[in-house]
């Protein structure tokens, strides 16, 4: 029979809860209620042809719309400050995904779907690139933390890299009853098997110009026309190289899992500062050509 929790403590339910259910959906509703009051207030409101960015609804919206991004682009810091209650970090992220998302019909809204080519478009088209990223950013952290644990199999990455370099070892250790070309081929391996690198790279877990791939590849022509010692000492060589494969695999998908971790960040963080700037030079356009 399973035991309350005693008094300070919380439940298992309730420290697992995440912060997108946070509080019971609290500000997911708060976002939707703030995007259909703001879709409401734009279709009765009082403004011919229809309510636009110049008029007293749009300026309206768009106070609300930059108070907003100022808010959300606060959470950087608001993470360097560990709080409990209702302004906990989880219920502060929360807020920010929610309200982020109903950013975006405030936005739209405020604009009265009238774009060109200004610094005002600009601000819009870096607000949506911010909010998709983030989403993005979501989706990657409810899926890959576990994709990640499953490929390490309590396997650390520098535990990884240390049997690839044993692996090396002893594959120079087995090339040494190997003719000249057989040992051209394991060098392939032990010289041209890289890892990681840029950023597509990373992203590729079976590349084509594997060393240890190609290496494979040699030595099983090579093994055709080889002695029946040479076919043994090859044979030994290969299994070692099948291992090398494995252990690389595992390495790359390791680095592939986490790339995409924090890919959505390299533009999120970036895109965040220039919607920053450009919503700082829509204002001021918007007072000087009042």
């Amino acid at each position: 029979m399973a035991r309350a929790p005693r008094k300070g403590q919380r439940s298992n339910a309730q420290v697992h809860v995440g912060f997108l259910r946070h509080a019971g959906y609290r500000w997911a509703w708060v976002g939707l209620v703030l995007s259909i009051a703001a879709a409401v207030g734009y279709v009765l409101a009082d403004v011919h042809p229809r309510p636009n960015g110049g008029s007293w609804y749009g300026y309206t919206l768009g106070t609300i719309g930059a108070l907003l991004i100022v808010w959300l682009t606060a959470l950087g810091i608001r993470k360097r400050v560990i709080t409990k209650g209702d302004w906990s970090l989880k219920a502060w992220v929360s807020a920010h995904v929610y309200l982020g998302i109903a950013l975006v019909a405030v936005a739209t809204l405020h604009s009265g779907l009238q774009f060109g080519w200004n610094i005002h478009t600009l601000a819009y088209a870096l607000m949506i690139l911010v909010v998709l990223s983030g989403i993005y950013g979501i989706i990657a952290y409810a899926g890959l933390p576990k994709a990640l644990s499953n490929n390490r199999r309590e396997t650390t990455q520098k535990q990884m890299v240390e049997t690839l370099r044993s692996l090396d070892r002893q594959l120079n250790e087995a090339a040494q009853p190997l003719n000249q070309r057989q040992a051209a081929a394991v060098r392939l391996s032990l010289e041209k098997s890289r890892v990681g690198g840029g950023f597509f790279r990373r992203l590729s877990t079976n590349p084509m110009d594997c060393g240890t791939r190609r290496a494979l590849n040699k030595l099983k022509g090579l093994s055709r026309k080889a002695t029946e010692g040479e076919q043994a000492a090859i044979g030994n060589v290969t299994a070692l190289l099948d291992r090398k494969s494995a252990a690389l695999l595992q390495l790359r998908k390791h680095l592939r899992i986490r790339t995409l971790l924090g890919a959505w960040l390299a533009i999120h963080v970036p895109a965040s500062i220039a919607l920053l700037m450009a919503l700082t030079a829509h204002i001021v356009s918007v007072f000087i050509y009042w």
